[in-house]
């Protein structure tokens, strides 16, 4: 009996993509054809990583563990790209974005680096999450069944109501933190 703002996650699972149901999460409410369109447009955008933070990842040991190669990149991200000092709630939804954009770049960024010796461009023209995510993976554009299995699964972990996680986010953002390090918490927890 899961729900994200009210829409059951069953019927978000069968009906819905993952950048809507992140619009949802991030931004309060589905969005129109149009923001959707608007909205994977600008997730495309923010892909890439920036050297530092490439840097950063390349120092990793292919055996770490993934929540902790993501645990560092969010941090890394935060001193590249900081939070503006009136943690305001735009900026905040700005930096979400971003991580929901990234996240699967810094990941397999550092996977191929570590694995192969391999730095590999992070931006793809798959208009999705999970398509991005498994272009990277493989080197190559995925099915569009392996996409809507990969994007039924995002659907499916975005949301978890109070979770450990969710309540170390919590306690971090409650001492006036930036949302990188409520989030590198989080991802800690």
């Amino acid at each position: 009996d899961l729900h994200y703002r009210g829409y059951d996650i069953h019927d978000l699972a069968r009906e819905a993509c993952f950048e809507e149901v992140a619009h949802l999460l991030v931004h309060g409410h589905l969005p129109t054809r149009a923001e959707l369109a608007a909205y994977r447009s600008k997730l495309m955008r923010l892909r890439g990583l920036p050297a530092p933070l490439c840097a950063a990842l390349e120092l990793l040991p292919a055996a770490t563990h993934p929540m902790d190669v993501l645990r560092t990149g969010c941090s890394v991200l935060g001193t590249v790209l900081p939070e503006k000092d009136d943690h305001a709630a735009a900026g905040a939804r700005d930096i979400a974005d971003r991580l929901i954009a990234s996240f699967g770049s810094m990941l397999l960024y550092w996977y191929h680096y570590s694995h192969n010796g391999r730095r590999i461009a992070t931006e793809t023209v798959d208009d999705s999450v999970a398509g991005h995510f498994l272009h990277l993976l493989h080197g190559k554009a995925a099915s569009d069944s392996h996409v809507r299995a990969l994007d039924q699964s995002l659907i499916l972990y975005a949301e978890h109501e109070f979770n450990a996680s969710t309540f170390t986010a919590r306690v971090i953002a409650g001492t006036g933190s930036d949302l990188y390090s409520c989030l590198t918490g989080a991802i800690g927890a």
